[in-house]
């Protein structure tokens, strides 16, 4: 276990960092959107002007909408105690398979560590339902994979 407590806390920071990085694009996105609605000036083409605006606020309510996406994975994130040791797989958990080693916590995607690809997923995922809940030597029939090892 002692092992896989350091690789988890990596795959952890990891995933902190996405959310962190996808956080600052999406803050940096709004404050360039409010900008560009503040400084659409009336123009004689009145349509385009309301135009404008319309396309703007759209792009603003996505952001917001990217933005609580974010806050949701952050507080998936927080849920995780990776000194946690089950016999079941568990958010948080590190888990070997046949086909690949998966940390679930969020949909990251592929992460390297120390020339080991592991893949955070996101308990939601199609994959991350599969695994929820297995036992080692269990088979999951994504890839029919057999569940090696649980840290």
């Amino acid at each position: 276990m002692k092992k896989y407590l350091k690789i988890k806390q990596q795959l952890l920071e990891a995933c902190l960092d996405f959310v962190k990085e996808k956080h600052n694009t999406i803050s940096k996105s709004i404050a360039s959107n409010k900008n560009d609605l503040f400084s659409e000036t009336k123009s004689s083409a009145g349509d385009k002007h309301e135009t404008g605006r319309a396309m703007i606020q759209l792009e603003m309510e996505k952001a917001g909408q990217q933005l609580s996406e974010v806050t949701l994975m952050k507080e998936v994130l927080n849920k995780i105690i990776i000194k946690k040791k089950s016999e079941v797989t568990c958010l948080g958990s590190l888990i070997k398979t046949t086909k690949g080693s998966y940390f679930l916590a969020i949909s990251v995607g592929k992460i390297e560590i120390e020339r080991v690809v592991y893949f955070a997923i996101s308990s939601q995922s199609p994959i991350g339902k599969e695994l929820l809940g297995k036992k080692v030597g269990e088979f999951i029939p994504f890839n029919n994979a057999e569940i090696l090892e649980i840290a």
